[in-house]
């Protein structure tokens, strides 16, 4: 599978990305759009308009049995993906045709994000797409073999049968709208290792700011990167966090100023069907204090690399892992990350 990092045009100007062209989905946290709508809950409440604008997934669920689910833990668990695609058009939010099929592509990017039932502090965990796991009706592929297979629904059985953890709910976002939310706050500032270069953009070692077209290509780089697609991972991650922490500013200097970032994510963003406007209102009261400083990024533990007949994937460390989700399920991921600091996100990722 090709990276799709030098479809992106350089010199793409850092004003709102196109509507037409290629798309590439990527995970990105769902916390951005309940941070947002917690920073402009007063918005979200007196309009509903910005729900209307969020594309909705049809029956995400389908098939799923309860009694068959993990429990609840109180909490909110979002499963997002990115998809590898190579649609001439939009694939996600209220710019995609009816007729697209989300699950006919392998997840590009897998990511489980929950927030704690405090709704201060919360997660988000990268599981690599080459994961070698077991999927139902399948047997033992790659993980992002599931979304391919059977859609949300297959994709959501098998991470709840790896982590132990339900999922509530399901999203996901262009890459390109990522571009446009970044443009839309005025940019990110990110901090990196060492000095690098993608699709004709370079990245200084230290603080880089960057514009839409700047993020988008610094998320999407994998090679000439130590680890390859786990330190993309890491800089999808680094991106995020710095994305939440801008919006945390807007929302503190100027919550107005949010109200077009918040019709962005309409324009951008897919979400399953069970998510209506009042239950995305309810997220922005019940986590209206979720700030990026509460939310621990962390990439799920590998035990090593392999071969499975002509396929390369990735081992996990079973036992870690389980460690792990553990520790999402029962509110200690920051005591996880303390204890493992080399999984967690650091000040400056490759």
């Amino acid at each position: 599978m090709r990276d799709r990092s030098d479809d992106l045009v350089p010199g793409m100007s850092g004003g709102a990305a196109p509507r037409r062209g290629r798309r590439v989905l990527i995970g990105l946290l769902v916390a951005v759009l309940v941070l947002v709508l917690a920073a402009a809950g007063a918005i979200f409440a007196l309009t509903q308009s910005i729900g209307n604008d969020i594309s909705r997934i049809p029956d995400a669920f389908r098939n799923l049995q309860d009694t068959d689910r993990p429990a609840t833990f109180g909490g909110t668990t979002f499963l997002l993906v990115g998809t590898d695609t190579r649609a001439t058009g939009a694939t996600t939010g209220s710019f995609a045709p009816a007729e697209v099929d989300a699950g006919s592509q392998r997840s590009d990017v897998i990511m489980l994000a929950t927030v704690q039932p405090d709704g201060t502090t919360g997660s988000v965990v990268s599981i690599p797409r080459d994961s070698w796991v077991n999927v139902p009706g399948r047997g033992m592929n790659k993980i992002n073999a599931a979304y391919a297979f059977g859609g949300p629904s297959l994709l959501i059985e098998t991470v709840e049968g790896l982590t132990g953890v339900r999922v509530d709910h399901f999203g996901v976002i262009d890459f390109a709208g990522f571009q446009t939310l970044v443009d839309s706050v005025g940019g990110i500032d990110v901090n990196i290792d060492r000095a690098t270069s993608n699709a004709g953009v370079e990245f200084a070692a230290g603080p880089n700011h960057l514009d839409g077209a700047g993020a988008l290509a610094y998320v999407r780089q994998r090679h000439d990167l130590p680890n390859g697609d786990i330190d993309r991972a890491r800089r999808q991650q680094n991106a995020l966090r710095a994305l939440l922490s801008r919006v945390q500013q807007q929302a503190s200097s100027n919550p107005l100023a949010l109200y077009d970032l918040s019709r962005s994510v309409g324009d951008t963003v897919s979400i399953d069907d069970t998510l209506s406007n009042t239950g995305l209102a309810g997220l922005a009261v019940q986590y209206r204090d979720l700030r990026s400083s509460g939310i621990s990024f962390v990439t799920s533990p590998v035990a090593g690399l392999g071969r499975e007949g002509e396929q390369s994937v990735v081992y996990l460390d079973e036992e870690k892992a389980e460690e792990l989700w553990d520790s999402i399920r029962n509110g200690s991921v920051a005591r996880y990350v303390d204890a493992n600091p080399s999984q967690a996100l650091d000040d400056a990722p490759s």
